[in-house]
């Protein structure tokens, strides 16, 4: 045992002191005599690498039976006795030249970052739909998760796969052993795994990021340079193979090499990465799509497993708003309620207290931009949101189109729940968002063609429904729709995106200002587009225009700090809130005066509601004073002093929108 230790000290682990053993071999001589030579070598072949300047010491078997035979000649005739024993010879080789393939050596890192280069590409793309909100608005013309996701990787994934045969094909051509020695079979498998991945991780990533230009930031240039370590891991075993075949002439890797390396290893690796992060993705993108946080998400599916949610009803609205409604908005409320106990799919749509609150956020309270909506909208409707900016016009249109989720409250588009049945609610549904959501590099025709196939529009039908829409809307002539959108005006994507909204006869539409930035020739043409599609589609408008709200809506709603302020037809509004005649008239500073005199003369309860430089308006009711009258007091005051210009009108809707506004903010500035 003490001999072996000996020997062992040799070891280069073991000798501590890095320096080499003086004991090149232990020889057991105990069956020899001088009639018989009989010795047992121990020896160990190691020895330290950093030797510096000093001689490995004979560690050969050769030359240890040299050193021991001699020894016992010496034994026997005396020192001067010396014989050579020679047993191992190298056999000469020819002379040859280093053989040194550099594209297998830097092969893994270099063939790592361009497999990669598709990573970016891939994760802009679908970060790209997310910032613009073309995956939502897809969403709402019913494209569900399940195909938008397939479809997406099935693209992504022929993309790929070009993109890694081409590299094959290329590398093979130039010659490259990296290549050419390894089994094109294997490396086609390994590579089509490992795409599978990254697009899987890709999809994970896009979860995470809403703005392209922070996906495509510091974080993606960290992940062009650090290289996914199971696909190094397998170019590497194929490097190897490809130098040992170049060097030794044995064979490339082959299938039958996969477990008798690490290939195995990495191909688990590499396919359990790849349902993991697609069943993360699908995780993470529910919560995302809602605006709620993921665990939230995960919460809800767990509670709704275990504890199946009752219908809920919303009856219990406060008795003191009951009170300081309007009488229209009260019996609005009373028809809800009486929809509520008797549920139908005749009316378009039902909101029921409906109240959207959001929660607080940098030091500001809670804001609450829905309070309690009571509203019905049959079919084949126009119903217009009049109201401020910042009253809850689009926060109430976001809730209706599953954007953000009520706070409480329910709602009903043709029957179905839209807190439960919402990928239902999207198959029937269209949508005209506030900004225009369009791919820049698609022509109005393939939008249309496009939301036409998820309305399930098909064949000649769908090509001559698209024709329709781009005459409708004015995108017909002149090239116009084989354009890409791109480069087309303001003016131009809005009547597109209310052409996608339209498509397909939707039985609900929510338009948000869908006027905006037209010329009047173009808002007149849009206007008759959406006057036509109200015979068969409810449309819910929310618009700043008057003219507009007067030529499409059946009935008005005036919102105000998200209340619902009054409700009816535009000309139930004028003469409920109007009641008065406008009258205006400019002179000289001097002779206001005797404007104001004039006035009190013909109605002692006239207002003035306007005044600047000599010109100023009154609000007359009418019943005190008739239009004759009006005329008469004019003309005789024309002879006392100069009258600039002047005039009589009726109660314009602008004129109720802002009286129901102003009194809406008195009131909650005294509340």
């Amino acid at each position: 045992m003490e001999v072996n230790n000996e020997i062992f000290e040799g070891y280069q682990k073991e000798n501590h002191e890095e320096s080499i053993n003086e004991i090149v071999a232990a020889y057991d001589l105990l069956d020899t005599n001088r009639n018989n030579f009989n010795v047992t070598i121990w020896y160990n072949s190691t020895y330290k690498f950093n030797i510096k300047d000093r001689r490995v010491k004979l560690v050969q078997v050769p030359r240890s039976v040299n050193l021991v035979s001699n020894a016992y000649l010496h034994f026997l005739q005396g020192p001067g006795t010396k014989m050579l024993f020679e047993y191992v010879k190298e056999v000469p080789k020819l002379e040859s030249r280093l053989r040194l393939d550099i594209a297998s050596l830097i092969g893994p890192l270099f063939f790592t970052w361009v497999i990669l280069l598709l990573f970016p590409v891939i994760l802009t793309s679908l970060v790209y739909e997310k910032q613009q909100r073309l995956r939502i608005i897809m969403k709402m013309h019913g494209l569900g998760d399940g195909p938008y996701w397939m479809i997406s990787y099935v693209y992504y994934l022929i993309i790929s796969t070009l993109y890694i045969i081409s590299l094959m094909i290329f590398g093979s051509a130039i010659g490259l052993k990296f290549f050419l020695f390894n089994d094109y079979s294997f490396q086609f498998i390994f590579y089509f795994l490992y795409i599978n991945l990254q697009i899987s991780t890709a999809f994970l990533v896009s979860s995470a990021f809403s703005k392209v230009e922070t996906a495509s930031g510091r974080w993606i240039f960290f992940m062009e340079l650090y290289p996914g370590f199971s696909l190094y891991r397998g170019l590497y075993e194929f490097s190897i193979y490809a130098y040992q075949k170049n060097v030794t002439g044995r064979d490339g890797m082959k299938l039958k090499d996969f477990t008798n390396s690490a290939m195995d290893e990495v191909f688990y690796i590499i396919i359990v990465e790849w349902f993991v992060a697609l069943i993360a993705t699908y995780y993470i993108d529910q919560g995302s799509l809602s605006m709620e946080d993921s665990f939230s998400f995960l919460r809800k599916k767990f509670k709704q497993s275990l504890y199946p949610q009752k219908p809920r009803t919303s009856m219990q609205s406060s008795s003191v708003t009951v009170e300081m409604e309007k009488l229209d908005v009260t019996q609005e409320r009373d028809k809800v309620e009486k929809l509520m106990l008797e549920p139908s799919t005749s009316h378009a749509i039902v909101c029921d207290n409906l109240k959207k609150v959001y929660p607080r956020r940098d030091g500001n309270p809670p804001k609450m931009a829905v309070r309690g909506l009571s509203l019905v909208v049959a079919s084949k409707e126009c119903f217009g949101m009049l109201g401020p900016n910042g009253a809850g016009k689009t926060s109430f249109i976001n809730t209706m189109t599953g954007l953000v989720k009520p706070t409480s409250g329910a709602a009903f588009v043709q029957g179905l729940d839209i807190c439960k049945d919402m990928d239902k609610v999207y198959t029937s549904m269209g949508v005209c968002p506030q900004h225009d959501l369009l791919w820049e590099t698609l022509t109005g025709r393939e939008h249309l063609l496009f939301y036409g196939r998820l309305k399930n529009l098909k064949g000649s039908e769908l090509n001559q429904v698209v024709e329709d829409s781009l005459k409708n809307v004015n995108l017909f002539n002149g090239g116009v729709a084989d354009k890409p959108a791109g480069k087309y005006s303001g003016g131009m994507k809005r009547r597109l995106s209310v052409a996608i909204s339209l498509i397909g006869s939707p039985k609900v539409v929510y338009m948000d200002e869908p006027s905006t930035g037209l010329d009047p020739a173009s808002r007149m043409n849009l206007w008759t587009a959406i006057k036509r599609a109200k015979r068969h589609t409810a449309i819910i408008l929310t618009t700043h225009s008057m003219e507009e709200a007067e030529f499409l809506c059946d009935r008005l709603g005036i919102f105000v700090d998200g209340r619902l302020q009054c409700i009816g037809n535009p000309k139930e509004l004028k003469a409920r809130y109007g009641g008065s005649y406008v009258f205006t008239m400019t002179t000289s500073s001097e002779h206001e005066q005797d404007v104001e005199m004039l006035v009190q003369d013909l109605s002692p309860n006239a207002k003035k509601i306007y005044h600047i430089a000599g010109t100023q308006k009154f609000e007359i009711p009418k019943g005190e004073v008739g239009i004759s009258k009006v005329f008469e007091a004019v003309e005789k005051a024309k002879s006392s002093f100069t009258v600039f210009a002047w005039g009589l009108e009726d109660t314009t809707l602008e004129d109720v929108f802002i009286k129901v506004a102003r009194g809406a903010h008195d009131f909650n500035v005294l509340s």
